[in-house]
């Protein structure tokens, strides 16, 4: 043993050299970790970034105007509709009914009408006559009176000369009996002028009563008008179209199903313009402005990168509109990151791909900060 001892003193051994190659690997994995670092601080620092966001598009419900009862369903769902395509169609046997009575009462009003007129026509030539009348009475009155007058005057010459018995008796007798005469044709004909201008008075409150009348006729005829307009615009109901191009939903209504007025069916999603709706976290907003560039990401075209633009904000957060809205007044309060939805419109979307798209895909959007 101490031979040994004395032979390692004498010829130690060679001592092993450290390897470099793991301070070397570390060394670079801290300056490519820094680099990436920096990398991503600086891009945080210029960027805003979400994944809650979705495809938006245009809904239209299809609501029934009427109530009734449903005859015959023409459409599928996710089937492609254009603008005017018939969807539902209901009974329309009341409304068809309700149309024939409004046009018969219709033609009973503007019977009235007609009947009214040519009462009014009638008694107008009645009046007509009754100031005929009355013109001539007025005339044979002024004749009358002339003839009174002369009778008069020859009563009084008659008096004098009877006095002095120029004539007879019986010539006076004469004169008098004209002057009376004269008198009483007079009175007659003023009464009967009276007569005919009390008749006329009547058949003038007859002409206004007809023109009354005819204006009531004329006003339920104009009601009808509109009642008939009315069950022709009812009946046009009873057949449900499409307002606009798009997609069918899911259609939950079949034959025989009662329908209620104002019911919404289902929805139309309308082939148009798609755009993003992006929820960013309330602290993201600060340097978020409209008109920024934004690089969208859809998960059903990973591959593809989409530009667009920050059109719109919301004016609430999400949960504002919410069927229960948060009430942080009352009980315990813990404060939540609130998310404000955020519009942004496609700059280069191809139409075939917008085509494809569907309300609700999810995206990535990544905004650009000035």
């Amino acid at each position: 043993m101490e031979n040994n001892n004395e032979q390692e003193e004498l010829f130690p051994k060679p001592k092993k050299k450290k390897s470099l190659i793991f301070p070397i690997i570390l060394t670079v994995l801290i300056l490519v970790g820094g680099f990436f670092g920096y990398r991503f601080y600086k891009f945080n620092q210029t960027h805003e970034e979400t994944d809650d966001a979705q495809i938006g598009a245009n809904l239209s419900p299809v609501i029934s105007k009427i109530s009734g009862y449903v005859a015959e369903v023409k459409v599928k769902d996710n089937q492609f509709v254009k603008k005017g395509d018939t969807l539902i169609i209901l009974e329309n046997k009341d409304q068809k009914l309700m149309l024939e009575q409004a046009e018969a009462a219709l033609g009973t009003a503007k019977s009235n009408i007609a009947s009214a007129k040519a009462s009014s026509a009638a008694t107008g030539e009645n009046i007509n006559t009754s100031r005929a009348a009355v013109t001539t009475a007025n005339s044979q009155i002024e004749a009358a009176k002339v003839n009174v007058w002369k009778t008069s005057q020859d009563l009084k010459r008659y008096s004098n000369l009877v006095k002095d018995h120029s004539i007879t008796q019986q010539q006076y007798d004469a004169a008098l009996a004209a002057k009376q005469s004269a008198d009483r044709q007079l009175q007659v004909l003023v009464d009967q002028r009276n007569q005919i201008a009390q008749q006329q008075g009547v058949v003038t409150s007859q002409t206004a009563a007809s023109s009354e009348q005819i204006g009531i006729a004329s006003s339920m005829a104009k009601q009808r008008e509109v009642d008939v307009e009315n069950a022709k615009l009812n009946l046009s109901y009873t057949i449900i179209t499409a307002p606009e191009d798009g997609y069918v939903s899911k259609v939950p209504i079949q034959k025989g199903q009662f329908l209620q007025a104002g019911a919404q069916l289902f929805s139309l999603v309308l082939d148009n313009t798609k755009w993003v709706i992006a929820n960013f976290k309330e602290t993201q907003l600060t340097k978020m402005v409209e008109g920024q560039k934004v690089d969208i990401k859809i998960d059903a075209y990973p591959n593809k990168h989409f530009e667009g633009v920050v059109s719109s904000f919301s004016p609430a957060t999400g949960s504002v509109f919410s069927i229960l809205p948060p009430d942080n007044a009352s009980g315990n309060f813990v404060k939540v990151v609130q998310r404000l939805p955020v519009k942004i419109n496609f700059t280069n979307l191809d139409k075939k791909i917008s085509d494809k798209l569907r309300a609700g895909m999810n995206v990535n959007v990544t905004v650009a900060l000035d």
